[in-house]
């Protein structure tokens, strides 16, 4: 969402590269609506039939397929098959490292005013540890991700337990961040709604996406197997170890926006048995494992869908304009919230989903009237310009 790459336009013919964009520029827009959904629509109780499917599908979900997508726009800027490397490698690297820390002080001021929900300062985060990554081919990232997804939750679960209420007040007596915005380093990396060490296998697993040749038909036949095997795997095999208990920690889970809940992984006092859940923000490896085959089913589909129906591509144009500019609708929406007097956390969101729609329809005109004038968002098109400054830095 946030890390804006170069986006291609919606006219390219099928089969090109610029279509494959077309298709993840889609991705990000279902994205940005699966947000809004979590913030401005109805909660799980107030939701029946297809809506509280839907309802349930977003929670959690939208916000790991941005971070999934920000891996893969990592690769556009580092090199998509092939990393850059010399000269062009140095700036592209200068590039993301500019870009994280402009998300860093972004996503700060923004919990300022509203909430340790906004996922920005952790986007920066993400950048700048999976800077490291950037070289690596499809297959060493996805090993890389497979074994963070195994091991960070338990890491993470030990972590929290160490981290008593003392400890943390000690850490964030010294930490600028917390005092200033209330999200500090600590909720970054291990406490937050999105904590570095259990989001980070979602960005490399978009990075791995963005090495792959998504144009390939053996490639998306791969994923469109590969996506739904992750979810049964992880979300079937919750099931089977924590019975009961997992479809009701789910449920539990999806029925709160983020910004109402305590944590975005396992309590710090909690039993070992919640290791077994998979439920939204649940930060545990059946969790992981699942919503990654979630973002990667919904990447495919959306990127076969804008190569092989060309009349669908047309009709999405409202929709991947909204993609193209993901940050300047992720931060509109929260910008619009304190317009109209409504909680940016999702506390009380509207029992009716006319907000969510509104919402929806506001973005999609403002993205589409905005494209044909612009080829950049308004705040895609400052971040670019930020970032201009590592041609001529680094040589």
């Amino acid at each position: 969402m946030t890390s804006l790459p170069e986006t291609a336009q919606p006219a390219a013919p099928p089969g090109t590269s610029t279509t494959r964009l077309v298709g993840i520029d889609l991705a990000r827009a279902l994205a940005v609506f699966g947000m809004y959904a979590v913030h401005v629509g109805p909660p799980l109780s107030a939701t029946q039939g297809f809506g509280h499917w839907v309802r349930y599908l977003v929670d959690g979900r939208s916000s790991v397929l941005f971070a999934t997508l920000a891996g893969f726009s990592l690769m556009l800027i580092a090199g998509r098959r092939q990393p850059k490397t010399g000269v062009a490698g140095r700036q592209a690297k200068a590039r993301i490292v500019i870009r994280a820390v402009i998300l860093v002080a972004l996503g700060s001021a923004m919990a300022m005013v509203y909430g340790d929900v906004v996922i920005l300062a952790f986007y920066g985060v993400y950048f700048l540890l999976a800077l490291p990554l950037v070289r690596f081919r499809a297959k060493t990232l996805a090993v890389i991700g497979a074994t963070l997804a195994v091991v960070t939750p338990q890491l993470a679960f030990a972590l929290k337990s160490l981290l008593t209420e003392p400890v943390q007040q000690s850490i964030n007596t010294y930490d600028p961040l917390e005092r200033l915005s209330g999200v500090g380093v600590l909720d970054l990396l291990v406490t937050g709604f999105y904590p570095t060490i259990t989001w980070i296998p979602f960005v490399i697993a978009g990075m791995a996406l963005g090495r792959l040749d998504l144009a390939v038909r053996t490639v998306q036949r791969r994923l469109a197997a590969l996506g739904p095997a992750l979810i049964v795997l992880g979300y079937g095999t919750s099931r089977l170890l924590a019975g009961k208990d997992a479809l009701r920690s789910a449920a539990e889970t999806s029925s709160m926006d983020p910004g109402s809940m305590s944590s975005g992984s396992p309590e710090p006092h909690g039993t070992v048995s919640q290791l077994l859940l998979a439920g939204p923000h649940s930060g545990t490896t059946f969790d992981i494992i699942g919503s990654v085959g979630f973002a990667i089913t919904v990447i495919v589909c959306a990127t076969v869908a804008m190569e092989r129906l060309p009349r669908l591509r047309r009709l999405a144009k409202p929709l991947i304009a909204v993609g193209t500019m993901s940050l300047t609708a992720y931060v509109g929406h929260f910008v619009a919230q304190s317009a109209l007097s409504m909680s940016p956390t999702g506390e009380s969101p509207a029992p009716s989903w006319l907000p969510l729609l509104l919402f929806i329809l506001g973005a999609t005109v403002f993205a589409t009237i905005w494209s044909h004038f612009f080829r950049r968002g308004p705040l895609e098109y400052l971040l670019n310009l930020a970032t201009k400054p590592a041609r001529h830095l680094i040589r």
